[in-house]
């Protein structure tokens, strides 16, 4: 495919800080999951990067339970269910996560390479970047309430990525799915108090985390309030209370932290500015290898588009497979690529941990 290459960066980091592998894939959904497999018989080493807090994408953190009719030979699995084996076919190739990361930054090098880099500030020297990102990155919805941008990422928080910010602070966590009763229960022993406010008072998530949190209000280890935020309170981007209207009324409860998790929704994100061609918001690629316009870059699953496109699971498993082959020429050049299957190849079957 044709378009401007992504320019080299004249600014060449020392190695001794990056972490080197030969591909960085973006999201941690079934597509990236099964990636790791594919590239993992090629001998490929991966490390993978997503804004959530645990491998899955949307079928984990948005359909955990909803049932999947069309995986192969699975005639019904869970979007839990399936993340889980996928992660257990994989273990041989040991790839490495990080989590509640966003790419924010991709630079061509010299030789062709590339340097990632994340909101946290890790940098990757790869050869090869593919971009499993599902129909885009997860981003938190901001709650409608007013003058919350003035506190976002000084006390209003959308995940934890260090507990040691909350400890010892008056903690709110709005909602009432299973990532708020989560972290009820996980910041519980550390914070100063945690407050939980919920619209009502039943909830989305395991029940046995509801259970939990009630016996801690029980003990009076947790205060949980039927209502929804109406105001922050505060002064510099650091609340100290917030407002809470309820059936009783308005009350005023202590606050230096707030986590409100009110959902997720899909946008681009940075990837958009990589220089890429977009096709009504997505990423086109070829059919051959799944490349994108610039050279290394791939994408595979519900995030590119090709005529005859169709937005599946199986489709994404696909490519993943066409990709590797080009992926291996890239980190490999010259050398000779033997195509081989799993069910008759002692070396492959040696990689899996089955011979």
């Amino acid at each position: 495919m044709t378009s401007s290459r992504l320019r080299p960066n004249p600014h060449v980091i020392s190695m001794s800080e990056m972490i080197e592998t030969d591909v960085v894939i973006v999201g941690a959904g079934p597509v990236g999951l099964f990636a790791v497999f594919e590239l993992g018989l090629y001998d490929l080493k991966c490390h993978l990067i997503d804004i959530l807090d645990r491998p899955g994408g949307q079928c984990a953190e948005l359909y955990p339970e909803k049932p999947i009719y069309d995986i192969p030979a699975l005639p019904v699995v869970t979007g839990q269910e399936l993340t889980d084996q996928l992660m257990k076919q994989i273990e041989p190739f040991n790839p490495q996560f990080h989590f509640n990361r966003m790419v924010t930054r991709l630079e061509r090098q010299p030789d062709e390479s590339f340097i990632v880099e994340t909101d946290e500030g890790e940098k990757f020297a790869c050869k090869v970047v593919v971009i499993a990102a599902g129909g885009g990155s997860f981003q938190p919805k901001r709650p409608p309430i007013e003058g919350i941008e003035a506190y976002e990422g000084k006390s209003v928080f959308y995940s934890v990525r260090r507990m040691e910010e909350f400890r010892d602070q008056d903690v709110m966590i709005v909602g009432g799915g299973d990532s708020a009763l989560d972290w009820t229960l996980n910041l519980q022993p550390i914070a100063r108090s945690i407050t939980l406010v919920h619209r009502r008072p039943e909830f989305r998530a395991a029940p046995d985390s509801v259970n939990k949190m009630f016996a801690l209000r029980e003990e009076g280890k947790v205060r949980f309030e039927v209502g929804q935020v109406k105001s922050l309170e505060g002064a510099g981007g650091l609340l100290s209370s917030v407002v809470v209207k309820g059936g009783d009324g308005d009350v005023a409860i202590a606050c230096t932290r707030m986590l409100p998790f009110f959902g997720l929704t899909m946008k681009l994100g940075p990837i958009a500015d990589w220089g890429l061609n977009l096709h009504e918001n997505l990423v086109p690629v070829d059919t051959e290898k799944f490349e994108t316009s610039q050279s290394g870059i791939f994408a595979i699953g519900d995030i590119n588009w090709y005529p005859g496109k169709l937005k599946l699971i199986l489709s994404g498993f696909h490519e993943a497979a066409l990709m590797t082959q080009a992926a291996k020429r890239i980190v490999s050049p010259g050398e000779r690529i033997v195509f081989q299957y799993t069910t008759s190849s002692t070396n492959l079957q040696k990689k899996l941990g089955v011979n």
